[in-house]
């Protein structure tokens, strides 16, 4: 049998096929032909599901304008389905509402039109019970972040309660002067990655805590900082320690973006925005220009996190600024007394008690509920 397989890959004097630069383009461009078939037919086959989820909705409306039916059918309807197609997922009664508030959001069948065939059902399901109907544009924002930054569904339903769209769109004014001091486009690159405010709810620290206690706690919960700060930042450092004349100093937070290509330097401060913090900030880019910057690298962003800033002092402070730097804002949880939190039960626990009620739940055909 060995004998045979080498004949295969081995003629009589030439060298082994698979160390031959032609046969490796041809299996390369074989394998890179499956992955984009593959891809199609997946994607076929998910906008195909929406498709008839889409279906299924209409034919509930139309037959609820008809009729007096009221929210009895999805019991009934849900309960009979299951019966006829045992091995088929997706027809109990909070999916078959999911179905017909889908089709009320577009009447007219446009969301193969507005999104990207690529979003799955579940995504669909958030962005239509988190986002008016009329709100084509933002779904259309939010599903294109979720498939640029491969978003589970829970992650998109948190983006959408904290606003992504408004704090990293430019829907509100942000304090930068990128505009000026960086060149297009990387300035509006620069512009759409800056968020204001930014959201550490993953956060809870005591009212007077200083910006050490902050700094720790966004160190600890390095994965949650990072995701708030978006797509393309990596941590390159904490306190991170630069000499300048003999002298120690400490960067709160250093991170390089990999969209950009360039380091920023965030530095944390408890309290009011002061124009000082900016000086400051601007000693550390240069120090970081200068010792760490190489050549290839875009210039060095500057990003100041603050609880709050005077918008008109802010932009004063930047204006004879010759550094591109952002002004942002951030927002701590509020924390819960320790007898609260031992008290209230974690989202983990009501997941698991209500999966645990729905297996103990068979819907008969009347729609009512009847134990097991």
């Amino acid at each position: 049998m060995a004998k045979k397989i080498n004949d295969v890959i081995k003629t009589n004097n030439s060298p082994r096929l698979h160390l031959d630069a032609q046969y490796q383009n041809l299996l390369n461009d074989i394998k890179s032909r499956l992955k984009k078939s593959q891809l199609r037919a997946s994607v076929a086959v998910n906008h195909e599901l929406i498709q008839f989820y889409w279906e299924v909705g209409k034919l509930i409306i139309e037959q609820q304008e008809k009729t007096k039916w009221g929210d009895k059918l999805f019991d009934v309807l849900a309960n009979d389905l299951q019966r006829s197609f045992p091995n088929t997922e997706g027809f109990s009664k909070t999916n078959l509402k999911n179905m017909r508030l889908f089709a009320k959001h577009y009447p007219k069948g446009q969301f193969s039109q507005a999104l990207p065939d690529q979003l799955t059902w579940t995504h669909h399901v958030v962005l239509n019970q988190m986002l008016e109907p009329d709100k084509i544009h933002i779904k259309q924002w939010y599903a294109e972040k979720t498939l640029e930054n491969g978003w589970p569904y829970r992650e998109l339903q948190l983006q959408i309660k904290t606003d992504l769209y408004s704090r990293q769109s430019g829907h509100k004014l942000k304090t930068t002067n990128f505009k000026d001091r960086l060149p297009s486009p990387t300035s509006q690159l620069a512009q759409e990655i800056i968020k204001d405010p930014y959201k550490f709810h993953f956060l809870t620290v005591g009212g007077d805590a200083h910006e050490k206690d902050v700094h720790n706690g966004l160190v600890g919960h390095v994965k949650e900082f990072l995701m708030e700060l978006g797509q393309g930042f990596a941590l390159y450092g904490t306190k991170h320690p630069i000499q300048v004349s003999g002298k120690r100093f400490e960067i709160d937070l250093l991170m390089y973006n990999t969209k950009l290509h360039c380091y920023v330097v965030c530095e944390l401060k408890r309290g009011d925005f002061h124009p000082r913090d900016a000086g400051q900030l601007n000693f550390y880019l240069s120090a970081v220009d200068e010792q760490l910057k190489m050549p290839a690298d875009g210039q060095t962003i500057g990003l100041l996190l603050c609880e709050k800033k005077d918008r008109v002092i802010a932009e004063y402070a930047l204006r004879r600024i010759d550094s591109p730097m952002g002004i942002s804002e951030y927002e701590l949880s509020k924390s819960l007394s320790e007898r609260f939190e031992s008290i209230l039960p974690t989202t983990d626990e009501i997941e698991a008690e209500l999966s645990k009620f729905a297996k103990e739940i068979r819907l008969t055909p009347t729609g009512e509920d009847d134990e097991e």
